[in-house]
């Protein structure tokens, strides 16, 4: 029984996280920044699982409500994190490349 409950708890907590980040908005010319859609893609798949489809954190911490911008006033610190962790997190320089680093960061400050 306590297995039961313990799947059922871990199921509801990530099911919790599981939905898609927020889509990136279009310009005013109906297009829609590139950079910001692989940020996009990059947190989906990198950075839900502990930050939160919306940034609401989790295992890791909440990055919305200006969160980020108040942890991280330059996206130069914020890369510079992302890229070489801390504690819990992982260091990502050596898993992404320089364009993602700088796409996620920018998703999770422009879009978050």
């Amino acid at each position: 029984m306590r297995r039961l409950t313990f799947f059922f708890a871990a199921a509801l907590t990530v099911g919790a996280c599981a939905g898609p980040p927020p889509n990136v908005s279009a310009l005013a010319d109906g297009s829609v920044d590139q950079v910001l859609v692989e940020g996009r893609s990059v947190y989906e798949s990198k950075c839900v699982q502990c930050h939160g489809s919306e940034g609401q954190g989790g295992r890791g911490k909440q990055l919305n409500e200006g969160n980020v911008l108040l942890a991280y006033p330059t996206q130069a610190s914020q890369i510079e994190f992302v890229s070489n962790g801390k504690g819990m997190m992982p260091a990502f320089g050596s898993i992404l490349t320089d364009a993602e680093l700088e796409a996620v960061v920018r998703y999770t400050r422009e879009v978050l």
